[in-house]
């Protein structure tokens, strides 16, 4: 795994512990936990992205091997 999905997996993880608290204080339908589930749908949306990136890249170099 690359750095850069290494850094997304500890961005998700925090904004999911993030999300988790303000959700329980202000409610799953606040303006912050709402934002805060958008930033996560975003990271989660980029993390598999360049995870099928990779995996592309890694059968692609296992080809010509």
């Amino acid at each position: 795994m690359t750095v850069y999905l290494n850094n997304l997996v500890n961005e998700i993880e925090r904004l999911r512990k993030e999300m988790s608290e303000v959700a329980l204080q202000k409610g799953i339908t606040s303006k912050e936990s709402l934002a805060i589930s958008q930033k996560l749908d975003k990271l989660l949306n980029d993390y598999e992205l360049n995870k099928q990136k990779e995996s592309k890249h890694v059968d692609s170099s296992e080809e010509t091997t």
